[in-house]
This record gives structure tokens, sequence and C-alpha cells, in this order.
């Protein structure tokens, strides 16, 4: 038999719900930065990468003033400053990996438009599914591999 949660979600008996998607992409970004500290000895570059902070919800008077701010949706996730291949730097839009009971994150339009206006002006922009895929291509990226 199922049940609800306040949340709405329903419940599986003896199961946990599961993990909203947000939740989910925050797993796999923090296991990236894990691994980028334990790379940065070999990879320097690495020290650059950083988050940008545009998802989530976020109470509608805080939204408004990151708006106000220049907070914009769709900006990938992650960016890293560091010209290689003829590209200025790295951009990534970071989603959570198809997992048991899960389906694999959705790119939104606007996330489409920025990766395509930053290939564009001339930025590796990609996408990439759970924190294993985002390494391999830092790791390419700064080994100038295509």
């Amino acid at each position: 038999m199922r049940a609800s949660h306040p949340g709405g979600n329903a419940l599986r008996a003896g199961h946990a719900p599961r993990p909203k998607p947000r939740d989910r992409e925050h797993r796999e970004q923090a296991a990236l930065f894990g691994w980028v500290e334990l790379a940065k000895a070999r990879h320097p570059g690495l020290g650059l990468l950083f988050a940008i902070p545009n998802g989530g919800d976020r109470h509608p008077a805080v939204a408004a003033k990151l708006g106000a701010e220049g907070v914009r949706a769709g900006v990938p996730d992650l960016c890293l400053p560091v010209p290689r291949g003829g590209f200025h730097g790295l951009w990534i839009e970071l989603k959570a990996p198809q997992g048991p009971g899960a389906r694999p994150g959705a790119l939104e339009p606007g996330q489409l438009d920025w990766l395509d206006a930053l290939n564009a002006h001339g930025y590796k922009a990609v996408a990439r599914w759970g924190w294993e895929a985002a390494r391999n291509t830092l790791i390419d990226y700064l080994e100038g591999k295509p």
C-alpha cells in the first residue's frame, strides 16, 4: 500500500522517498569538488574551477534580489576559466545521471540557450550527466584532448 507524505511523493512500504533531482545534482557536484581537491596537484588549473549558485528554490524576495545582482537562469553550473585548445574556458552544466528508480536530469531550454551562446563565443560549453563524466571532461580539457 502506498502513502503520501506532505510533499506529495508516494512512499513505498519500507523504502525512503527518492531524492529530488536537485538533491541528486547537489551530491554529484559535491563529489566532483571532492575529487578536484585531490586532483589539483596534478592539474593545477582545477584550482580555478568554481560553481555558479543559480539553482534551487528561493524565497521570492531573495530571487528578486539575486536577479537584480545579475543572477541569470540557465547559466551552466561550473566554470573553469582556463584557456585550452583554442577555447577561452570550459563551462559545464552538471546533471544527475540515471540512477535506480530515477531518470537522468533533463536540460531546460534556457540551459541549452546558454550552452549554445557560450560555444558561439569561443568557450567550450557542455552538459554532463554525473560527476565522473564531468571529471573526464575536465581532465581531457586540461590535457588538450578534443
